[in-house]
């Protein structure tokens, strides 16, 4: 019991925590949970919410509370041993939540409860846990036959230990292969603060010159800024071939054979369950409901933007002088237009925005609008000298929640941007409140000696992004976790909030608060330059959704290369930009091979349609109007998933969304 991951009523002490207490822990709330189930099961026999959900919910919160941590660390502070304890845990926890969702017992004693004079009485809240938990059953296979039922959790397992291949695959392709450049005279195009942070990279590997990396941050430069095309080339093929069976790493990490299981399991599972294909499995619990919904939203999306992308491209290659622009130059060419046109570049824009800034400026822009506070305390146990935590309060000086921010790449740290949550806001048995806690994850730049780490205009706009799912989990006033924050919420509604927050980035009285005396011509700069290149800005997310839905939608197991089939023929009918052959991105896509947005990367672009609609409301009262940033919060942020995402819209905005406003804030 010294193990400190069964500390159950306190912040993790992520300092204590080891890979050998990981097993341990694990293994004694998933007993102790199985033994009071039993318990209740066979004991009560007229169920109710006291004796049955309310106990469910506090077993679910014994496994969040020791998994939680685990999960986080596994992503950010990656180790070999902790690698082998969480491999060895995961069917552990699948097979235990695989157990839950199928036990027949248990669903009915939950139906029962919703066919009781009981349910009448429950709250909304409530109501909606037990329906959702009834749908659930049946999306787990509860009504299977008992082989077919052995079956499902077989793959309930496989699918979990492949997801996890997928990501490991990908972080240790991403740390594996690096640039190093002795030369300074290779080094041209790139700016002082480009090159002093490649020069400290190579410093802490013991060699002299400068190191670029596989890290997004590091990449990207690379890609927008280096004059040397062949030196782009190589940073080019050993990003887009990472985990595949090309360029430098060719099958070392390979994700080709993972990616095809993975479609292979799911779409076994899909058909189990009744369902003809895994993309209708998914829209189960999304609002867009059928695949030709989604597919008529991104086609029609398409045909609005071919014509702009080609135009886009036509632009970049006559400023480029060349025929033919190769994958390679179009970062690199984009950016030079971009300074062509507007005379900016997100290394000028930089300086101006230092990360302690945007920070404080953001907290001062959603105090404003929402009436909260953020306090940073400093007495917290993080898993990284670079870790924050802060408290978030209320106008009446209540605790709503609290977060922890780790904002900057480094080695053994999964790429991208995200929030997960570390425990949700939930009564306890004491009739006290659980306040929630989310995690805030990104990958910046990190700061240099004695100089603040500095943040570009779009890491703005990633910081403002994974604020608003914190904010999303963080403000809720639902006391039940099933639908509190963003659990139950619909997932192609869940980046709504999210995206709705990236709006504020390009208000002038907002700029003034998260930037540091940034001129008034670089800003009016900014503004012309916000919707520069909208068509091939917009076909990409077009095709990383269809790849996505269609990879699910029209999966045959028995046709070799189909993923790639899939990738070439979506870029056909989208992309308007060259793709050379050896490019696998595929296999980095993260998102939907290890992430949960798999046929449901769409989600971004449907929920970007609410938040631009939303967005203009806050155009016609006033960006900074805190009554109607109230109403937000009061109709949005608060419900968590007790209602359905459309009735909650219609609640802030007074009508059904419209596409209009994201044809308008695209520059489309």
């Amino acid at each position: 019991m010294n193990n400190p991951l069964l500390n159950q009523n306190a912040l993790p002490p992520f300092s204590a925590i080891h890979p050998e207490h990981i097993e341990p822990a694990l293994k004694h709330v998933i007993e102790q949970n199985q033994r009071e189930l039993a318990d209740i099961l066979s004991k009560i026999k007229t169920f109710s919410w006291e004796n049955l959900m309310s106990p469910l919910e506090e077993m679910e919160n014994r496994i969040a509370r020791v998994w939680a941590p685990v999960n986080h660390m596994h992503s950010v502070v990656e180790s070999e041993l902790l690698r082998k304890a969480y491999h060895v845990c995961l069917p552990l926890l699948t097979e235990y939540g695989t157990s839950l969702s199928q036990n027949e017992k248990l669903f009915h004693a939950i139906q029962s409860i919703s066919e009781s004079k009981e349910y009448s009485q429950l709250t909304d809240a409530q109501r909606k846990i037990i329906q959702n938990e009834l749908r659930d059953f049946k999306l787990a296979g509860v009504s299977l036959p008992e082989k077919e039922k052995k079956r499902f959790a077989e793959i309930q397992k496989k699918l979990s230990e492949l997801s996890t291949k997928f990501a490991e695959n990908l972080l240790d392709a991403t740390k594996s292969w690096v640039l190093h450049i002795a030369d300074k005279n290779l080094l041209a195009g790139l700016s002082q603060q480009i090159r002093d942070a490649a020069e400290s990279d190579a410093k802490e590997r013991g060699k002299t010159g400068w190191i670029f990396t596989l890290e997004f941050p590091s990449y990207s430069a690379v890609m927008k800024y280096l004059d040397n095309r062949d030196l782009r080339k190589k940073m080019y093929e050993a990003y887009m071939t990472r985990a595949s069976d090309q360029g430098p790493d060719a099958g070392r990490f390979d994700n080709s054979a993972v990616m095809d299981e993975l479609l292979k399991t799911r779409h076994e599972k899909a058909n189990l369950l009744g369902f003809p294909t895994f993309a209708h499995y998914s829209l189960a619990t999304k609002m867009a409901k059928t695949p030709e919904r989604v597919l008529n939203f991104l086609n029609d999306l398409v045909q609005r933007s071919k014509k702009i992308g080609e135009k886009d491209l036509q632009e970049m290659t006559e400023i480029s002088g060349m025929e033919k622009l190769e994958a390679w130059d179009l970062p690199y060419y984009s950016e030079k237009l971009r300074q062509k046109k507007y005379a900016i570049s997100q290394e000028e824009i930089r300086t101006f925005f230092p990360v302690d800034t945007v920070l404080s400026g953001m907290f001062s822009v959603f105090k404003k609008l929402f009436g909260i506070e953020m306090r940073e305390r400093f007495d917290v146990d993080t898993w990284h000298p670079s870790v924050q935590f802060f408290d978030v309060f209320d106008e009446n000086n209540e605790l709503r929640g609290s977060f922890y921010t780790d904002l900057y790449a480094r080695p053994n740290k999964r790429d991208g941007a995200w929030m997960d949550d570390c425990c949700v806001r939930r009564r306890l048995p004491n009739g006290t409140i659980q306040t929630p806690i989310a995690f805030l994850t990104c990958n910046f730049s990190r700061p240099l000696a004695n100089q603040p780490a500095l943040l570009t205009h779009e890491d703005v706009l990633t910081v403002f992004h994974e604020f608003g799912h914190c904010l999303h989990h963080l403000l809720t006033r639902v006391e039940n976790t099933g639908v509190s924050g963003i659990n139950g919420v619909l997932w192609d509604a869940v980046e709504f909030p999210s995206q709705l927050m990236e709006f504020w980035c390009w208000e002038k009285e907002v700029i003034q608060l998260i930037s540091k005396n940034l001129p008034d011509e670089l800003f009016h700069k900014m503004i012309l330059a916000k919707n520069f290149q909208p068509g091939l800005h917009m076909l990409r997310q077009l095709e990383f959704s269809l790849f996505d839905f269609r990879l699910h939608l029209e999966y045959q197991p028995n046709e070799k290369n189909f993923v790639q089939k899939i990738v070439d023929d979506v870029r056909e009918k989208v992309a308007v930009i060259p793709f050379p052959k050896f490019n696998r991105f595929q296999n980095t896509f993260s998102h939907i091979f290890a992430g949960a947005y798999s046929a449901g990367y769409y989600s971004y672009k449907w929920a970007e349609v609410l938040s631009a609609d939303a967005y203009s409301l806050f155009e016609e009262t006033g960006v900074l109007n805190s009554e109607t940033g109230k109403s937000f919060v009061k109709n949005i942020l608060e419900r968590g998933g007790v209602e359905e995402p459309m009735k909650l819209f219609i609640a802030f905005r007074g009508r059904e969304p419209k596409i209009d406003a994201l044809l308008k804030y695209s520059g489309l």
